[in-house]
């Protein structure tokens, strides 16, 4: 249904819904402004193993410290960390997005237990606090400012999955550069990148001039993505000092949009970069 409704109608509903007196925990209830699937046990394990097996670095499985980039709805990531012997997690957010009903960390514990995977006595935990405590997990939520107060050279692994392309524009370059500062020279980072729109899953967003689509009207209203394409992510990464390894690139065969309907400053991006849907890239200090 909601691939159905054209994409230009859920802006003004959006822009709407986003401003109403109502806190986040009703809207993810009714399916509304979700920040991904992270409260689907399934997911949340599937996708920590996919970041975990295609990374290497010194002290893997010997007790590293880790940090997830953006863990939206739950908190389940530090369980299945500590099940891979990450003895520090920090989860680190915009907000505070997280469940924290305790009997969906106790079923997940249960669940990863009946895998044969240990993840701590979650189940005694009578609260979230709690079990972050028993973990060594600290969830942190202010975003670049929470980053800033992370240690420089603490961290061995660093993980997102459909993240950066949230990060504002303004905020990229900042946020690359405390990511280098907090990983170990050592280290490595793992990221999945969405470069489709968050309203149709095509290049819609790409249709609105700078000033428009950074302005807080739209920022602020639950689909804002920054747009920075492929090439210049990529060369954004390598100038805070990463070197880039792409794994993987998804591609639609055709523009979604129209060239021709973007804003001035896309219609000179090369086809090859305005295809590219999404990517995921390992990240290693340069």
């Amino acid at each position: 249904m909601k691939k159905q409704i054209p994409w230009w109608t859920k802006i003004p509903v959006k822009m709407v819904w986003s401003r109403l007196p109502f806190r986040y925990g009703f809207w993810r209830r009714i399916g509304v402004f979700r920040h991904g699937f992270m409260d689907n046990p399934g997911y949340v394990y599937n996708v920590f193993s996919r970041h975990w097996s295609r990374v290497d670095f010194a002290r893997k499985g010997t007790g590293c410290q880790a940090l997830e980039l953006g863990c939206g709805d739950s908190l389940a990531s530090c369980q299945i960390a500590a099940a891979h012997d990450i003895r520090k997690c920090y989860l680190v957010d915009v907000g505070r997005f997280a469940t924290m009903e305790m009997d969906f960390y106790k079923a997940l514990a249960a669940a990863l237990r009946q895998e044969g995977i240990q993840v701590g006595d979650v189940e005694r935990c009578t609260s979230v606090p709690e079990m972050l405590s028993l973990l060594n997990a600290e969830y942190l939520t202010n975003g670049l400012q929470s980053l800033k107060a992370i240690p420089s050279g603490s961290v061995d692994f660093i993980w997102s999955q459909a993240v950066l392309e949230h990060v504002r524009r303004s905020e990229f370059p900042e946020t690359m550069k405390e990511l280098r500062r907090i990983l170990r020279p050592d280290g490595v980072m793992s990221h999945r990148v969405d470069l489709r729109d968050h309203l149709q899953e095509a290049l819609n967003n790409l249709r609105f001039p700078r000033n428009v689509w950074e302005s807080p009207l739209m920022s602020r209203s639950g689909f804002y993505t920054n747009r920075i394409r492929y090439g210049e992510m990529l060369e954004m990464m390598q100038q805070a000092g990463f070197d880039a390894q792409v794994v993987g690139v998804d591609r639609w065969n055709k523009l979604p949009t129209p060239r021709k309907k973007l804003a001035a400053e896309f219609r000179s991006v090369p086809e090859d970069d305005l295809l590219v849907s999404g990517f995921d890239v390992v990240l290693k200090p340069s």
